[in-house]
């Protein structure tokens, strides 16, 4: 008996190692064969966020492989699933599944991919742009001020002008043709929200809606909000009320903000120090997305002054001073 429970313990290891060395030579096999890639030349886009998996169901959506899974495991085998490189690749010839993997490991893009997240300040996209190995990086030496110049813009502040999006530009170009179109890009955004505003709003310029549009970024966590915390700092500035909105006074500390806001820093006066100032800060405070910008030009009516956070993104709002304490009380205190 002992003996057969050997022979079949002897006859798994053996069988499980056939499939092992089967499934080797089979992956083997694949890795080597030219793809047959329904049309060339064909372009794949490898953006930000893409892991292994979700590559290998995109290249089959494609048509650029035959079997996600395959590609997949072939990938975990290799060792690939940390080493995608993100970008616009164009492929002109037929490649093997090894040679493709080789393309997207080395990042031999004909176009690469740089992506601004909408609630950044300056300091993060230029420190973004600065990470960019295949970026020329022109911009590096030049003063805010004369990279505005530049790329053509009118403003003398950079925060704020940016549209937040993925771009891709060509290797080794400027990483000015980047900010460049960016810049023009949420130009188009703001002019157009601005023609097409509710009346009666309290801004003086385009720019004084961007500013708002920045604030109202930074407050929101929850997207259906942007509209009414638009609203209520619209009404706030209608009746002179100060906006008391923290993420200005943080941007007012900028590096000294060590991720506390503390009783000083509200009673501290900066030009970004919406507690101790009644009005919209000079500038932006970070780059706005379309929705806020459209939300500040076309606010939420509504009758509340006032909003305190929830702590899960969303927020109370309070037509008056009592109501807004107790909600405090309630979520902060």
């Amino acid at each position: 008996m002992m003996k057969s429970i050997k022979q079949l313990f002897v006859l798994a290891v053996l069988a499980a190692l056939a499939a092992l060395l089967l499934l080797a030579g089979g992956l083997a096999w694949y890795a080597n064969q030219p793809l047959r890639i329904e049309s060339l030349p064909k372009t794949i886009n490898v953006v930000p966020g893409t892991h292994l998996r979700s590559l290998s169901a995109m290249l089959e959506r494609e048509g650029v492989i035959g079997n996600a899974q395959v590609f997949w495991l072939l990938g975990r085998v290799l060792g690939k699933a940390g080493t995608l490189k993100v970008g616009v690749y164009t492929l002109d010839k037929p490649l093997t599944p090894l040679e493709l993997y080789g393309k997207i490991q080395r990042g031999e893009a004909s176009q690469a991919i740089v992506q601004f997240i909408e609630g950044w300040n300056w300091r993060e996209v230029r420190a973004v742009l600065a990470a960019q190995p295949l970026l020329k990086h022109d911009s590096a030496g030049m003063s805010d001020a004369e990279l505005l110049q530049a790329i053509g813009a009118e403003q003398s502040h950079p925060e704020g002008l940016f549209f937040p999006d993925t771009y891709s530009y060509a290797p080794h170009s400027s990483d000015l043709n980047v900010l460049r179109h960016a810049y023009r890009l949420q130009r188009e955004k703001l002019m157009a929200a601005w023609e097409t505003r509710a009346p009666g709003l309290p801004y003086g310029t385009p720019y004084e809606a961007l500013v708002m549009a920045s604030i109202v970024e930074k407050e929101t966590g929850a997207a259906f909000e942007r509209p009414i915390i638009a609203g209520v700092f619209i009404n706030r500035l209608r009746l002179g009320m100060r906006l008391q909105t923290d993420p200005t006074v943080i941007y007012g500390l900028g590096e000294r903000f060590d991720g506390r806001l503390r009783r000083v820093d509200l009673q501290t006066d900066t030009p970004y120090n919406t507690y101790t100032r009644i009005g919209l800060p000079p500038t932006p405070i970070a780059m706005p997305s379309e929705a806020a910008i459209q939300a500040a030009l076309n606010p939420a009516k509504t009758d509340a002054l006032y909003f305190v956070s929830r702590n899960d993104g969303t927020h109370v709002f309070s037509r008056n001073l009592d109501a807004h304490n107790r909600a405090v009380n309630r979520y902060q205190r």
